[in-house]
């Protein structure tokens, strides 16, 4: 990569009524490192997040209805596409991501040999920040799994909703986001691709408000049975179809 040439990122936050700490995620991220844009997509919120986020110096993008993780991100990968970014980072709207965690894997980012670069909860010491409940630890070791099966290759935590994407990776993303369970598809898909993707450790925090769509015991063993018939699916997909 050119030394010289200035690197064009942009954060995406995707945020759907994250009022309470979408604001602090913005200011967080703009008082870190003036010259990264943030974008929020704010997907179809019943609250003030679309308020709280420009009141902290974001630009925003407002859907006009719920479109879940994957719509809101697959937005910010086009908005980052069509106005020529060089990297964009996901970073989500609920305060668990320091801003310092952002910078760390944009760096490894920005010295090229991989398109992305996904921040794992699980590469940190043991004891090193929020890791979340039991059931959830759980449902991600055993995905965890049986990705790592599929693409050939260890992976420790394919729900992270922290990574950084290179130009390459966010122009095929732009037109082939998954939409029903985008983190762990993603991963799939980019290993089925061809393109490089590295973890690095990164230490989370406790969301800073409004609740997570996967609380409760059974819920997030649910949801993990369902991606994993997700994807055994996509992995008999020809993938002609998604070129």
């Amino acid at each position: 990569m050119d030394k010289g040439k200035r690197f064009r990122i942009l954060i995406i936050v995707p945020a759907f009524n994250e009022e309470e700490s979408v604001g602090e995620v913005v200011r967080d991220l703009r008082e870190y490192d003036s010259r990264w844009d943030v974008l929020v997509v704010n997907d179809g919120s019943a609250d003030a997040t679309s308020q709280q986020a420009r009141e902290a110096g974001a630009r925003v993008v407002d859907l006009p209805r719920n479109l879940g993780i994957g719509g809101a991100v697959q937005t910010g990968f086009l908005y980052a596409s069509r106005h020529g970014y060089d990297g964009v980072v996901q970073c989500d709207g609920d305060g668990q991501h320091p801003a310092s965690e952002v910078a760390s894997i944009l760096e490894i980012l920005r010295e090229g040999g991989y398109d992305v670069v996904v921040g794992s909860r699980f590469l940190q010491k043991k004891g090193e920040g929020f890791i979340s409940t039991p059931s959830r630890r759980l449902g991600i070791s055993l995905l965890a799994s049986l990705l790592g099966r599929l693409c050939g290759r260890k992976i420790s935590d394919p729900t992270s909703g922290l990574r950084a994407y290179n130009r390459r990776a966010l122009t095929y993303l732009s037109r082939c986001y998954p939409q029903d369970f985008p983190e762990p598809e993603t991963l799939f898909l980019l290993h089925r691709y061809g393109f490089s993707v590295r973890e690095k450790g990164v230490v989370m925090r406790e969301r800073r408000g409004g609740r997570s769509s996967l609380e409760g015991v059974w819920v997030p063993l649910s949801y993990m049975v369902r991606v994993l018939i997700s994807l055994g699916a996509e992995s008999l997909r020809s993938p002609r179809a998604r070129s």
